[in-house]
């Protein structure tokens, strides 16, 4: 079948978007290629349809996807799903069992795509599985997360190019399995070195590359200058009641999206918060809420006002204006967050509120994000010390890590803790995974055969019964409880485990380090590992203050040639260009 046979068959389109069918064409025939669409531009088909065509051609074949993702993970595999297509997806938080049945689906079923964290492919145990899967071709998402000068470097995604060598040849063309990278947001720097980092072949420098223009034509890139930050909450009521329908408000901390919150309900404004501190209830429930909206009288939540915890991998058209409360730290993280406004093609706003008072604030991130080099050893040490890991010991040990009670306990500054963990991360001392809910987990102490010699409650004894039948491996492991634990199962549990009946480990929130290697004397950061990526992060701060500063060059223009697009003409539509125009309409000129 062709590219557009198989579109139409599973996904009921008639056409491609630009640039999609070249880069159909491209991964088909066995390239190594680096997809640079903007948000919203229709970067999975580009992957799932030439996995179809294989699979179609041959009757077999798998699509490992690569993402940071848990949400769009969930999200594609129920949409494949939904449209009769075999998909599986292996996530934090799911047992051992689940992950070895969604494995052996792969590779004795007729499953096409499997969606996993680029962390999952450090581990051994799935490695040695990998190489039995009849992998066809990779697809790597968010693929600036590759590259150690990226806005969003993640050490993990440095693993994929080991991973393509332990792959057999594929079946279909003897040659090395391809790579498909996608990303929204990447200058010809980074571009450059996701290539290189992920090995790919092909007629340099260039290789494979298809880029489309970072043009949005529908939508209007605005900044509002405001004197200080209760000018801005007075800017922000007044935008969103003028600027209907559905919209996004960023900010950089939690609290101020409590509060925000509050202000736009208080001014009759339907609006919720949303950080990555809520339960996953909580956000499931909130993001659904804004989503469902529709416009006036259609229920929902009209406005998000969130951490950029929220909107990444989830598709909402119609969403008319993103309003960023405070500047963002590159160029990159702008683009993409504001990328997410006017997905539908209707007109759209990017507005940016700022203050002169940001600038000094953007400066002070520098010291935040990368304090001196004798601070982050002392966090080594005095995370190592409260997590009782001597020297010489810890290598492949994970623990659970709360933030606060680490920097309440050794009196350390919160902010600048969480950038020095990060760095050890990217230095390779320990795997440091930001704060994240873990679910519940259980094993039964008790031999099956003596359970009945307990004297439970009817209820205790049909929970056990529920326990045993569910999961299999409980009496040897600790297995995660899938279903949701309200209260009465809660203190049901917590007394089985009071009597040692069971180990009960209650959900929670906790960051999650793991030592690479054993507790070190001495840590040492390279040139690449901090001076050069403090240069890099001080530029990206630059780029950004001078695109939120100036008033004399178009905002949409000063984009595109920071993502590398030199010939790009004015936009004409946004605030620069407005003025520009109404000042030469006012002298007749």
């Amino acid at each position: 079948m062709t590219a557009l046979e198989v579109l139409h068959k599973y996904f009921g389109y008639e056409s491609f978007r630009p640039l999609q069918e070249e880069i159909i064409n491209s991964v088909s025939a066995g390239k190594d290629t680096l997809a640079l669409l903007p948000t919203g531009g229709g970067k999975s088909l580009c992957f799932q349809i030439p996995a179809l065509m294989a699979a179609e051609e041959s009757g077999e074949g798998l699509c490992l996807v690569v993402t940071p993702l848990i949400a769009l993970m969930k999200d594609q595999t129920e949409n494949l799903r939904a449209r009769g297509i075999h998909a599986a997806a292996i996530y934090t938080g799911m047992s051992h069992d689940r992950q070895q049945q969604a494995l052996d689906n792969c590779q004795y079923g007729p499953y096409r795509f499997l969606y996993v964290s680029p962390e999952r492919l450090e581990s051994p145990d799935f490695r040695r599985r990998l190489a039995l899967l009849p992998i066809t071709m990779i697809a790597v998402d968010e693929a600036h997360c590759i590259s150690q000068w990226g806005y969003d470097f993640r050490p993990s995604y440095l693993r994929i190019s080991e991973v393509r060598g332990l792959l057999p040849p594929s079946p279909h063309t003897g040659r090395r399995v391809p790579v498909l990278a996608v990303t929204a947001t990447a200058t010809p720097e980074v571009a450059e070195d996701i290539q290189r980092r992920l090995s790919m072949q092909g007629e340099e420098p260039q290789w494979n590359v298809f880029r489309q223009s970072f043009s949005r034509k529908n939508l209007s890139y605005i900044v509002r200058r405001c004197a200080d930050s209760r000018a801005k909450t007075e800017q922000l009521l007044h935008i969103l009641q003028r600027v209907p329908g559905s919209a996004i408000v960023y900010v950089r901390n939690r609290k101020h999206t409590e509060e925000l919150a509050q202000v736009l309900q208080n001014g009759g404004i339907e609006a919720q918060f949303y950080h990555a501190g809520l339960t996953t209830a909580e956000r499931t429930l909130r993001q659904e809420a804004w989503k469902q909206y529709g416009g006036t009288g259609s229920g929902g939540t009209r406005v998000m006002v969130c951490t950029n915890a929220f909107g990444m991998g989830i598709d909402k058209p119609d969403v008319r204006i993103v309003l960023h409360f405070d500047t963002p730290d590159s160029p990159e993280a702008y683009f993409q967050e504001a990328g997410r406004a006017g997905r539908d093609g209707k007109t759209a706003y990017a507005v940016l509120l700022y203050a002169p008072e940001d600038k000094g604030k953007m400066r002070k991130r520098i010291a935040d994000n990368y304090p001196p080099k004798e601070f982050v050893e002392k966090v080594y040490h005095n995370t190592s010390d409260y997590l009782c890991v001597g020297a010489g010991s810890g290598e492949g040990h994970t623990f659970a890590l709360h933030i606060d009670d680490l920097c309440r306990v050794m009196h350390l500054p919160v902010l600048q803790t969480y950038s020095a963990l990060h760095l050890l991360s990217q230095a390779g001392y320990i795997d440091f995974q930001e704060e994240q809910e873990t679910q519940a987990r259980v094993r039964l102490n008790a031999p099956r055969q003596e359970i009945a010699d307990y004297r439970l409650s009817a209820a205790q004894q049909e929970l056990i019964q529920r326990i045993m039948r569910n999961y299999p491996g409980v009496f040897t492991d600790l297995q995660y409880v899938h279903e949701d634990i309200n209260n009465e199962v809660h203190e049901l549990l917590a007394g089985l485990a009071a009597r040692h009946i069971i180990t009960y480990i209650p959900r929670t929130r906790a960051c999650a380090i793991t030592y690479v290697q054993e507790r070190q004397t001495e840590i040492r950061l390279s040139p690449e590992t901090y001076e050069k990526r403090v240069e890099s992060y001080t530029e990206r701060l630059r780029a950004m203050s001078e695109y939120a500063g100036q008033s004399r060059f178009c905002r949409q223009q000063l984009l595109q040639h920071y993502f590398g697009e030199d010939d790009a003409e004015p936009c004409g539509t946004c605030d620069v260009c407005r003025a520009a125009l109404k000042q030469k309409t006012d002298t007749g000129k």
